[in-house]
Protein backbone atom coordinates (compact mmCIF):
# COMPACT_ATOMS: atom_id res chain seq x y z
CA UNK A 1 0.00 0.00 0.00
CA UNK A 2 1.27 4.06 -1.19
CA UNK A 3 2.21 6.21 1.76
CA UNK A 4 -0.65 7.91 0.14
CA UNK A 5 -3.35 5.38 0.73
CA UNK A 6 -1.87 4.85 4.29
CA UNK A 7 -2.47 8.40 4.91
CA UNK A 8 -5.95 8.69 3.51
CA UNK A 9 -7.03 5.54 5.60
CA UNK A 10 -5.72 7.04 8.97
CA UNK A 11 -7.60 10.48 8.03
CA UNK A 12 -11.03 7.78 7.46
CA UNK A 13 -10.14 6.37 10.83
CA UNK A 14 -10.37 9.98 12.27
CA UNK A 15 -13.37 11.39 10.77
CA UNK A 16 -15.17 7.87 11.71
CA UNK A 17 -14.16 8.87 15.51
CA UNK A 18 -15.52 12.42 15.47
CA UNK A 19 -18.62 11.06 13.51
CA UNK A 20 -19.55 8.73 16.65
CA UNK A 21 -21.77 10.22 18.65
CA UNK A 22 -20.44 11.34 22.34
CA UNK A 23 -22.52 9.31 24.09
CA UNK A 24 -21.30 6.38 22.93
CA UNK A 25 -17.88 7.10 23.72
CA UNK A 26 -18.49 7.95 27.36
CA UNK A 27 -20.10 6.31 30.37
CA UNK A 28 -24.01 7.61 32.26
CA UNK A 29 -22.31 9.90 35.23
CA UNK A 30 -23.53 8.60 38.22
CA UNK A 31 -24.66 10.70 41.35
CA UNK A 32 -21.60 11.78 43.44
CA UNK A 33 -22.89 11.22 47.51
CA UNK A 34 -20.59 12.42 50.24
CA UNK A 35 -23.06 11.83 53.32
CA UNK A 36 -26.56 10.50 53.90
CA UNK A 37 -29.82 13.59 54.05
CA UNK A 38 -33.06 12.58 55.71
CA UNK A 39 -35.76 14.57 56.86
CA UNK A 40 -37.05 14.79 60.36
CA UNK A 41 -40.84 15.69 60.92
CA UNK A 42 -40.80 18.46 63.89
CA UNK A 43 -43.84 18.55 66.13
CA UNK A 44 -41.78 21.72 68.12
CA UNK A 45 -41.73 23.94 65.10
CA UNK A 46 -45.15 22.28 62.64
CA UNK A 47 -42.91 21.50 59.69
CA UNK A 48 -40.75 18.86 58.15
CA UNK A 49 -36.91 19.81 58.64
CA UNK A 50 -34.16 18.16 56.42
CA UNK A 51 -31.04 16.93 57.71
CA UNK A 52 -27.49 16.45 56.01
CA UNK A 53 -24.90 14.65 57.41
CA UNK A 54 -21.32 13.80 56.75
CA UNK A 55 -18.88 11.61 59.06
CA UNK A 56 -15.35 12.76 58.79
CA UNK A 57 -13.32 9.81 59.38
CA UNK A 58 -9.76 9.24 59.93
CA UNK A 59 -7.18 6.88 58.07
CA UNK A 60 -7.88 3.80 59.68
CA UNK A 61 -10.12 4.10 61.81
CA UNK A 62 -13.07 2.01 62.59
CA UNK A 63 -16.22 2.70 60.04
CA UNK A 64 -18.56 2.58 63.66
CA UNK A 65 -16.20 4.76 65.48
CA UNK A 66 -18.42 7.15 68.03
CA UNK A 67 -17.85 10.56 66.99
CA UNK A 68 -18.62 13.76 68.86
CA UNK A 69 -21.38 16.02 66.81
CA UNK A 70 -20.72 19.24 64.74
CA UNK A 71 -24.28 20.94 64.49
CA UNK A 72 -24.93 23.43 61.85
CA UNK A 73 -27.78 25.89 61.10
CA UNK A 74 -26.87 26.75 57.93
CA UNK A 75 -26.79 23.22 56.94
CA UNK A 76 -28.55 23.19 53.35
CA UNK A 77 -26.74 21.64 50.35
CA UNK A 78 -27.15 25.53 48.62
CA UNK A 79 -26.04 26.81 52.11
CA UNK A 80 -22.63 25.87 54.32
CA UNK A 81 -23.00 22.34 54.60
CA UNK A 82 -20.52 21.28 51.71
CA UNK A 83 -17.90 23.72 52.30
CA UNK A 84 -17.98 22.83 55.98
CA UNK A 85 -17.88 19.31 55.40
CA UNK A 86 -14.60 20.20 53.03
CA UNK A 87 -12.67 21.67 55.70
CA UNK A 88 -13.31 18.50 58.09
CA UNK A 89 -12.31 16.67 55.50
CA UNK A 90 -9.24 18.24 54.58
CA UNK A 91 -8.52 18.49 58.61
CA UNK A 92 -9.17 15.07 59.64
CA UNK A 93 -6.93 13.70 56.67
CA UNK A 94 -4.04 16.28 57.55
CA UNK A 95 -4.38 15.27 61.40
CA UNK A 96 -4.78 19.23 62.62
CA UNK A 97 -8.72 18.30 63.13
CA UNK A 98 -10.28 15.29 65.22
CA UNK A 99 -13.04 13.51 63.35
CA UNK A 100 -16.79 14.90 63.78
CA UNK A 101 -20.10 14.36 62.78
CA UNK A 102 -21.41 16.81 61.23
CA UNK A 103 -24.71 18.00 61.16
CA UNK A 104 -26.03 20.23 58.72
CA UNK A 105 -29.75 21.79 59.62
CA UNK A 106 -31.45 23.20 55.83
CA UNK A 107 -33.53 26.68 56.63
CA UNK A 108 -37.01 27.06 55.91
CA UNK A 109 -37.34 30.01 57.43
CA UNK A 110 -33.96 31.31 58.69
CA UNK A 111 -34.54 34.80 60.28
CA UNK A 112 -37.30 33.65 62.19
CA UNK A 113 -35.02 30.29 63.55
CA UNK A 114 -32.01 32.54 64.21
CA UNK A 115 -33.26 35.45 65.78
CA UNK A 116 -34.85 35.98 69.31
CA UNK A 117 -37.40 38.55 70.55
CA UNK A 118 -36.82 41.93 69.36
CA UNK A 119 -38.78 45.34 70.58
CA UNK A 120 -36.98 47.18 67.89
CA UNK A 121 -39.12 47.69 65.22
CA UNK A 122 -36.55 47.86 62.25
CA UNK A 123 -35.51 43.81 63.00
CA UNK A 124 -39.66 43.22 62.70
CA UNK A 125 -39.26 43.97 59.06
CA UNK A 126 -36.27 41.61 58.21
CA UNK A 127 -38.78 38.64 57.39
CA UNK A 128 -42.44 37.83 57.77
CA UNK A 129 -41.54 36.34 61.15
CA UNK A 130 -38.83 36.79 63.90
CA UNK A 131 -38.27 35.63 67.41
CA UNK A 132 -38.33 32.24 67.33
CA UNK A 133 -34.58 30.89 68.86
CA UNK A 134 -36.14 29.57 71.25
CA UNK A 135 -38.20 27.34 69.92
CA UNK A 136 -35.71 26.11 67.08
CA UNK A 137 -33.32 25.11 70.56
CA UNK A 138 -36.01 22.66 71.69
CA UNK A 139 -36.42 21.78 68.25
CA UNK A 140 -32.33 20.63 68.42
CA UNK A 141 -32.88 19.41 71.84
CA UNK A 142 -36.01 17.43 72.12
CA UNK A 143 -36.01 16.11 68.15
CA UNK A 144 -33.11 16.55 66.42
CA UNK A 145 -30.40 15.07 69.12
CA UNK A 146 -32.46 12.37 70.03
CA UNK A 147 -32.54 11.18 66.19
CA UNK A 148 -28.93 11.91 65.69
CA UNK A 149 -28.11 9.12 68.87
CA UNK A 150 -30.26 7.11 67.43
CA UNK A 151 -29.53 6.77 64.07
CA UNK A 152 -25.52 7.18 64.63
CA UNK A 153 -23.08 6.31 67.10
CA UNK A 154 -21.92 9.16 68.59
CA UNK A 155 -19.67 10.35 72.26
CA UNK A 156 -21.68 12.81 74.33
CA UNK A 157 -19.42 15.73 73.32
CA UNK A 158 -21.09 18.68 70.89
CA UNK A 159 -20.47 21.77 69.14
CA UNK A 160 -22.25 24.20 66.83
CA UNK A 161 -21.10 26.89 64.65
CA UNK A 162 -22.89 29.43 62.71
CA UNK A 163 -22.06 33.01 60.88
CA UNK A 164 -24.28 36.35 60.96
CA UNK A 165 -27.33 35.63 62.44
CA UNK A 166 -27.02 32.01 62.88
CA UNK A 167 -23.74 33.37 65.02
CA UNK A 168 -26.28 35.41 66.90
CA UNK A 169 -27.66 32.00 67.91
CA UNK A 170 -24.55 30.69 68.59
CA UNK A 171 -24.12 33.12 71.14
CA UNK A 172 -27.67 33.75 72.65
CA UNK A 173 -27.68 29.97 73.23
CA UNK A 174 -24.28 30.34 75.08
CA UNK A 175 -25.79 32.83 77.02
CA UNK A 176 -29.36 31.82 77.24
CA UNK A 177 -29.07 27.75 77.70
CA UNK A 178 -25.25 26.75 77.88
CA UNK A 179 -25.48 23.20 78.71
CA UNK A 180 -26.88 22.73 75.38
CA UNK A 181 -23.81 22.49 73.52
CA UNK A 182 -20.17 21.67 74.89
CA UNK A 183 -18.20 24.07 71.91
CA UNK A 184 -19.64 27.45 70.72
CA UNK A 185 -18.49 28.70 67.21
CA UNK A 186 -19.52 32.37 65.85
CA UNK A 187 -18.14 34.04 63.50
CA UNK A 188 -18.97 37.92 62.91
CA UNK A 189 -22.62 37.69 65.14
CA UNK A 190 -25.17 39.59 64.26
CA UNK A 191 -25.55 41.27 67.92
CA UNK A 192 -27.20 44.12 66.75
CA UNK A 193 -30.09 42.65 67.39
CA UNK A 194 -32.63 43.73 69.71
CA UNK A 195 -30.90 46.95 70.43
CA UNK A 196 -27.46 44.82 71.86
CA UNK A 197 -29.49 43.50 74.07
CA UNK A 198 -27.34 39.89 74.52
CA UNK A 199 -24.46 42.39 74.95
CA UNK A 200 -25.92 44.42 77.65
CA UNK A 201 -26.73 41.23 79.87
CA UNK A 202 -23.39 39.70 78.90
CA UNK A 203 -21.46 40.60 81.65
CA UNK A 204 -24.18 39.51 84.43
CA UNK A 205 -24.34 36.03 83.03
CA UNK A 206 -21.02 35.32 82.17
CA UNK A 207 -19.72 36.36 85.61
CA UNK A 208 -22.53 34.42 87.02
CA UNK A 209 -22.00 30.73 85.05
CA UNK A 210 -20.60 28.21 86.71
CA UNK A 211 -21.46 24.72 84.83
CA UNK A 212 -19.50 22.69 83.14
CA UNK A 213 -16.42 24.29 80.69
CA UNK A 214 -17.47 25.63 77.73
CA UNK A 215 -15.44 27.18 74.70
CA UNK A 216 -16.00 29.93 72.74
CA UNK A 217 -14.67 30.83 69.40
CA UNK A 218 -15.43 34.24 68.27
CA UNK A 219 -14.24 35.75 64.52
CA UNK A 220 -15.33 39.19 63.32
CA UNK A 221 -14.65 40.53 59.72
CA UNK A 222 -14.13 44.25 58.33
CA UNK A 223 -18.01 45.02 58.81
CA UNK A 224 -17.91 47.74 61.47
CA UNK A 225 -20.48 47.41 63.28
CA UNK A 226 -20.22 43.39 63.58
CA UNK A 227 -16.40 43.96 64.39
CA UNK A 228 -17.44 46.45 67.22
CA UNK A 229 -19.97 44.37 68.60
CA UNK A 230 -17.84 41.43 68.43
CA UNK A 231 -14.81 43.02 69.93
CA UNK A 232 -16.80 44.50 72.65
CA UNK A 233 -18.31 41.12 73.74
CA UNK A 234 -14.65 39.66 73.85
CA UNK A 235 -14.30 42.55 76.76
CA UNK A 236 -17.20 41.47 78.49
CA UNK A 237 -15.35 37.94 78.80
CA UNK A 238 -12.14 39.38 79.39
CA UNK A 239 -13.53 40.69 82.35
CA UNK A 240 -15.53 38.41 83.79
CA UNK A 241 -12.26 35.83 83.94
CA UNK A 242 -14.67 32.96 84.45
CA UNK A 243 -12.56 29.79 83.98
CA UNK A 244 -15.21 27.57 83.15
CA UNK A 245 -15.93 29.16 80.06
CA UNK A 246 -12.32 29.04 78.02
CA UNK A 247 -12.45 31.84 74.90
CA UNK A 248 -10.88 32.95 71.71
CA UNK A 249 -10.98 36.45 69.38
CA UNK A 250 -9.81 36.24 66.33
CA UNK A 251 -10.34 39.44 64.50
CA UNK A 252 -9.97 39.19 60.38
CA UNK A 253 -10.12 42.33 59.20
CA UNK A 254 -8.87 41.42 55.72
CA UNK A 255 -12.26 39.43 55.23
CA UNK A 256 -15.69 41.07 54.64
CA UNK A 257 -19.23 39.67 55.72
CA UNK A 258 -19.60 37.59 52.74
CA UNK A 259 -16.37 35.61 53.14
CA UNK A 260 -15.19 35.29 56.85
CA UNK A 261 -16.98 32.25 57.42
CA UNK A 262 -14.74 29.43 55.67
CA UNK A 263 -11.34 30.81 56.55
CA UNK A 264 -12.60 31.62 60.30
CA UNK A 265 -14.10 28.11 60.26
CA UNK A 266 -10.66 27.07 59.48
CA UNK A 267 -8.79 28.87 61.81
CA UNK A 268 -11.54 27.94 64.55
CA UNK A 269 -11.72 24.13 64.05
CA UNK A 270 -7.79 23.87 64.05
CA UNK A 271 -7.84 25.96 67.40
CA UNK A 272 -10.88 23.98 69.44
CA UNK A 273 -11.01 21.02 67.46
CA UNK A 274 -7.75 19.61 67.80
CA UNK A 275 -6.58 16.75 68.25
CA UNK A 276 -5.80 15.64 72.13
CA UNK A 277 -1.84 14.87 71.97
CA UNK A 278 -1.08 12.01 74.48
CA UNK A 279 1.43 13.17 77.43
CA UNK A 280 4.88 12.14 76.17
CA UNK A 281 5.87 9.04 78.60
CA UNK A 282 7.86 9.91 81.52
Amino acid sequence: MSTKHVFCSFLLLLLVAFATPATAQTQTAAPLSIGQTFTLESKVLGETRRINVYRSQAYGQSADMPLPVLYMPDGGMQEDFLHVAGLLQVGVGNETVRPFLLVGIENTERRRDMTGPTTNPEDKKIAPRVGGSAAFRQFIRTELMPEIKRRYRTTSETAVVGESLAGLFVVETLLLEPTLFDTYLAFDPSLWWNNEQLLKQSPTVLAAYAGKPKTLYLASSNEPQLATSTALLAKRLETAANRSIMWYYKPLPEETHGTIYHPAALLAFRTVLKPVKANPAK
